[in-house]
């Protein structure tokens, strides 16, 4: 009896800690490329949706296309017996001492939270933004379609939020269209800041802006790559943290690195047809995303994106000058690739609604020793199975090598030298899910 009781158990770690979760996939098939192409046709067809556009109209204007996404997420919610608190978010914002903004207006966010039944103070977001804007970011009046920036990645969620409602995650998921991103990252701002006075404590953040072009202005097709931008240590870390990593490292293993290796490896795993690109950036060269504004105050955020940007069509009025066409226009979207990329976004946000706490108090020793050592304390989360160690060469992007330790507090890595790799530890739960990896943070002898 006790050799079938240790037999079961030793199966029940295995299917933990080495099988896929077939729910994945099946999230992946429910992906739509057509009811994408119905919702990114839907918001083009706003005319402008600049933050500063017609609010009162119902067929053109950011004011329209905020209440049709409001209007898209209630039925959503609905449809799933009311399992989304739909409501918006906004902050105003004044033309004084903002170069961008033509006139004083609210930026309104619409938000959509569907709560997780153990922990549902803890978030994973999806954004994608609601604006758009012509050549002249001050013109409110000019079409500005948007097509694929952004209503590829403001579909993208719309969509993750119709497959996901059907399902019960013990963390939150929230879904949000973000606004004024063209005129500053005031939507993100907003909240972030909302955010943080609520006291959300968030997983990460996956910002998608521009999921649906595979024509590059340099003439690159491809339908497979995507980049993955994140930040390498917090922009909020103190002085003490910084002065640290002189010593023991971790120049890039901040919260939101370790989130886009998350994404990588997950798209891998259920995705092989897919080449995510992790992009050792907060971003493109000097631009900016709705993820930083959550980077400033210290939460997990990722940008997700295509691979090859064209920008004839991006930011640019509708029209043709020495028979090159301009205009962020419908035809310059895919929608097969942008239900690959809502479908990245889809399975990472399940996999972090399903992950467990992490460790907390991660420590690591073994200075002038030939072994590696941890000690960290217990996850208060009674679903989880153990803990498993990852390491990898210092020069290597992503984690190489990993140990499923058991539920235990402490662990020895012999024969591995301290100095010539970095480490993180993830708590494994019952359902094979793991949470974030996390780098020690304080050593020990």
């Amino acid at each position: 009896m006790k050799k079938n009781i240790l037999a079961l158990l030793l199966f029940s770690i295995t299917i933990a800690t080495a099988q896929t979760d077939p729910r994945l996939y099946d999230i992946i098939d429910a992906v739509s490329a057509d009811r994408i192409e119905n919702d990114i046709r839907t918001l083009a067809n706003f005319g402008t949706r600049n933050t500063f556009s017609d609010t009162v109209s119902e067929t053109r204007g950011i004011g329209a296309a905020r209440r049709w996404i409001k209007k898209e997420f209630d039925q959503i919610s609905s449809n799933c017996d009311n399992c989304l608190n739909v409501f918006y978010q906004k902050d105003f914002v004044t033309k004084e001492g903002n170069r961008r903004v033509p006139k004083d207006a609210w930026v309104v966010n619409v938000v959509a939270i569907q709560k997780g039944t153990k922990y549902p103070n803890r978030y994973v977001i999806m954004s994608g933004d609601i604006d758009s804007r012509a050549s002249d970011t001050m013109d409110f009046t000019t079409d500005a379609p948007g097509a694929n920036d952004n209503a590829s990645g403001m579909a993208g969620t719309i969509e993750a939020a119709r497959v996901l409602s059907k399902y019960q995650f013990e963390n939150s998921i929230i879904y949000v269209g973000l606004s004024g991103e063209e005129q500053g990252l005031f939507g993100g701002q907003g909240l972030a800041k909302y955010a943080k006075e609520q006291g959300w404590d968030i997983i990460g953040v996956l910002n998608n802006d521009m999921i649906g072009n595979i024509e590059g202005v340099d003439g690159v097709i491809d339908n497979r790559s995507f980049r993955i931008f994140s930040e390498p240590v917090p922009a909020n870390e103190t002085e003490r943290e910084r002065r640290a990593r002189r010593f023991y490292g971790g120049e890039v293993d901040g919260i939101s690195r370790q989130l886009a290796r998350y994404v990588h490896k997950q798209t891998q795993t259920y995705m092989p047809e897919m080449n995510p690109m992790m992009i050792y950036r907060l971003d493109r060269f000097g631009r900016g995303g709705h993820h930083r504004p959550f980077n400033d105050l210290g939460f997990a955020g990722i940008r997700i994106m295509e691979a090859h940007e064209n920008y004839n069509r991006q930011h640019q009025d509708i029209r043709e000058e020495n028979g090159i066409k301009y205009g962020d226009v419908i035809e310059g979207v895919n929608f097969d690739y942008a239900k690959k990329l809502t479908a990245v976004n889809a399975i990472n946000l399940a996999s972090l609604a399903w992950s467990p706490l992490p460790p907390k108090d991660v420590k690591i020793g073994g200075i002038v020793e030939p072994s590696a050592k941890f000690k960290w304390s217990a996850s208060e989360d009674d679903n989880i199975i153990g803990y498993k160690i990852y390491w990898r060469d210092t020069t290597a992007p992503q984690w190489q090598h990993s140990r499923f330790v058991g539920n235990v507090t402490e662990y020895t890595l012999k024969g591995i030298v301290i100095d010539n790799y970095y480490f993180g530890i993830a708590s494994v739960s019952k359902n094979g899910h793991e949470s974030l990896i996390v780098f020690p943070a304080k050593t020990f002898r």
